[in-house]
């Protein structure tokens, strides 16, 4: 096709397209972000990032967080960056899965991945949950060692991995951590998560008013995550959660690893 056959750009689409590209990147980069942070960082009027947001929505690129105004890149865009592509994808199993589970078991569940010696919190019903005490809590770091999340991944995970991030942990020398590190109760820990098959947190070793139960998302014999419930102390002991809500739990991560693309 000669130059001059060829149709001519209209000067808004080639704009309009450019910034998509630029909102599409900072997100991918970024790994999740809010309307307003895309705005700000990319100096564009609020109501343009929100266009154009659902435009990459209704193509399959982004999608929005099932709990939060938080924005990340789909699988249709893993390929812009791998970084945070698995993250994404197991929030989007998780999304229909919390709303179906947790309209059910009542008490808030948690969607946490393992980074930089903490489990980080990506997906929640803390928001939706009535009986939740905690409320923003999407992208909140959570201790390995003092929360159920962190004791089922490290339960789980390859032994190399676990020496790994072991040894991070003694080297930043947390001293609410130093009781957890003595070898025979790490041990013993990781032994009784591993039998059960579900992480407890019942004493009141990081928040006092609640504890949690924790099963991991096993694939390829990996752990790419935890899923948490959370509930206040004085409601129910920590055997009759285990009784009540292991089960279903361990239900919603095999669910989640199921819905993950080979």
């Amino acid at each position: 096709m000669s130059d001059s056959a060829r149709p001519k750009s209209k000067p808004d689409s080639v704009r309009a397209l450019t910034r998509g590209l630029a909102i599409l990147r900072h997100v991918n980069t970024a790994g999740e972000a809010r309307p307003g942070e895309i705005a700000r960082a990319l100096n564009l009027p609020r109501p343009t990032v929100y266009r154009l947001l659902e435009t990459l929505e209704e193509a399959g690129y982004v999608v929005y967080s099932g709990s939060s105004n938080l924005v990340r890149v789909t699988r249709l865009a893993a390929s812009l960056g791998d970084g945070y592509a698995l993250t994404s994808e197991l929030c989007q199993a998780a999304v229909p899965l919390f709303a179906d589970y947790g309209a059910r078991l009542v008490w808030p569940l948690d969607l946490t991945v393992y980074d930089n010696a903490a489990m980080v919190i990506q997906e929640t019903t803390h928001g939706r949950s009535p009986l939740s005490i905690d409320r923003a809590m999407i992208g909140y770091r959570l201790p390995v060692l003092r929360t159920s999340a962190g004791r089922a991944y490290l339960s789980f995970c390859g032994q190399e991995e676990r020496e790994l991030i072991i040894g991070h942990l003694r080297r930043l020398g947390d001293p609410a951590d130093q009781p957890f590190l003595e070898p025979a109760r790490l041990t013993r820990m990781i032994e009784e998560t591993r039998k059960r098959g579900v992480a407890l947190r019942d004493a009141g070793e990081f928040r006092a008013q609640t504890a949690s139960i924790a099963v991991p998302i096993l694939s390829q014999g990996g752990v790419l995550g935890c899923v948490s419930m959370i509930w206040i102390r004085t409601a129910m002991s920590g055997r009759k959660a285990l009784e009540s809500f292991a089960e279903p739990l361990t239900e919603i991560a095999e669910k989640i690893a199921q819905a993950l693309p080979d």
